[in-house]
């Protein structure tokens, strides 16, 4: 196949680069959640990006953080979005460590409110 699936997280979708983050990091967060912050900012590139922050003192388990990840790359897939440089920022503890990170109720709770999160700059 040749071309890309719409459900594809490319390289050129992600916010890779230190200096990328601290350009949107410098910006007030546009949106918050019980447990995100969302940062956005307008940008050049033809097409949206993202990045996620999830700090190891507010997700002690790598397991948990990258569940969190892939929960906000998917919800991000889902969306149509141009022009814009977004990061989700994890702003307080998710799971105690003797939580189960796979538990489907945890999964669907943190889906639901980065879903949340996203639609907060469809409105804009």
């Amino acid at each position: 196949m040749s071309g890309k699936r719409p459900e594809d997280y490319a390289r050129i979708k992600r916010i890779v680069k230190t200096d990328e983050f601290s350009s949107v990091f410098r910006l007030r967060p546009v949106f918050r959640t019980t447990h995100f912050v969302l940062y956005a900012r307008p940008n050049e590139s033809g097409h949206a990006r993202l990045g996620v922050v999830v700090a190891k003192r507010l997700a002690a388990r790598a397991v948990t953080r990258n569940m969190i990840k892939r929960l906000a790359r998917e919800v991000f897939r889902k969306s149509e979005w141009v022009n814009s440089d977004f990061i989700i920022r994890l702003n307080a503890p998710v799971m105690r460590r003797n939580q189960r990170a796979s538990s489907r109720a945890g999964k669907i709770a943190l889906a639901t409110e980065l879903t949340e999160l996203m639609k907060s700059q469809r409105l804009r």
